[in-house]
């Protein structure tokens, strides 16, 4: 398995639980907390550490994501760096060289005269 293999498999499992936080929260700021009994109150524990803790984490899943596509594009670029640099570079390149040509054509032998036919 490559290293790329595995960032891609990380950046899914980071996405879904992204979607899955994201899907939590409400837009109107009730969300989870308010599911929980209180919509306004303050339970015990505290109903605004549930929001607090969704906010966090999704900007340490989102922090998480563009660090591991940055760091599956290094792993992407480390596969392939000498095959691409060949062709860019024109080393790869096989060239095809045509028979040789002489350097000076032979002398064309003269026509040969005809006769008029009588």
């Amino acid at each position: 398995m490559s290293t790329f293999t595995i960032f891609l498999i990380l950046i899914v499992i980071v996405c879904f639980l992204l979607i899955l936080v994201i899907m939590v929260q409400n837009p109107k700021g009730g969300g989870l907390s308010s599911s929980f009994g209180g919509g306004g109150s303050q339970i015990v524990g505290g109903v605004k550490k549930t929001g607090d803790f969704l906010d966090k984490s999704t900007w340490t899943l989102s922090i998480l994501l563009v660090v591991l596509i940055l760091a599956s594009n290094v792993a992407l670029k480390g596969n392939f760096s000498d095959t691409d640099s060949k062709l860019l570079n024109g080393d790869g390149i096989e060239t095809v060289v045509p028979e040789t040509v002489p350097e000076a054509l032979p002398e064309q032998a003269p026509a040969p005269v005809s006769t008029p036919a009588e």
